[in-house]
């Protein structure tokens, strides 16, 4: 389960670290500003995650890798696509973002369950890694972070996802939860883009 683990954060990060990018772009960051949304997008969530539980290393800096593929990235993006970004406000941007939710959704729920912590906040972990990346990209872009605003579902998917892994881990081994989390989580952002879900007011 760590490697499969470690295979999830890091494609959560590279479709995180992109969101992070193209929301730069939006904003009119140079490659620095560029870089850091990204960084924190990236990494946002799971360092909370990792300082909350304690886990020492910090997840990225015990795969120093992760950082470096997020610059090179963010490198790559910014000098090869300098006017608009593929994905800037479009499908592959939606598809990117609710991968990453999913993924990262998938990733904290499952750490913290090996962890030993009760159901309820296992599962507000996975909505942590997931979202709170996120916030803190929002903070630095001067604006009000999108899982605080009414609108539709974001947050709530993180939170379906890891319950969906929590209940299936009861009586499904192997990697089975996993894939069912990032399915729902993924498909129900999604879902709440196409048809405009919300929370009632």
């Amino acid at each position: 389960m760590t490697s499969l683990l470690d295979i999830i954060e890091l494609l959560g990060t590279l479709a995180f670290a992109y969101g992070g990018i193209v929301e730069a772009r939006r904003n009119n960051l140079d490659l620095v500003g560029a870089f850091t949304a990204a960084f924190l997008s990236a990494f946002g969530g799971g360092t909370l995650r990792d300082v909350l539980l304690d886990r020492r290393p910090l997840y990225w800096v015990a795969h120093p890798s992760y950082p470096l593929l997020v610059f090179v990235l963010t490198v790559v993006v910014q000098v090869a696509f300098r006017g608009r970004l593929p994905g800037l406000g479009g499908t592959w941007w939606l598809i990117t973002d609710a991968l990453g939710l999913g993924l990262f959704s998938a990733a904290g729920v499952s750490i913290a369950v090996e962890q030993g912590l009760p159901l309820f906040p296992a599962s507000l972990f996975g909505v942590i890694t997931a979202t709170f990346g996120g916030v803190l990209r929002d903070v630095i872009c001067a604006q009000v972070p999108g899982i605080f605003k009414r609108g539709q579902l974001y947050a709530t998917c993180a939170f379906a996802g890891a319950w969906v892994f929590i209940l299936l881990q009861a009586v499904l081994p192997g990697a089975a939860p996993v894939f069912a989390c990032i399915t729902v989580a993924a498909g129900l952002r999604l879902a709440a883009v196409r048809f405009d879900l919300t929370l009632p007011a």
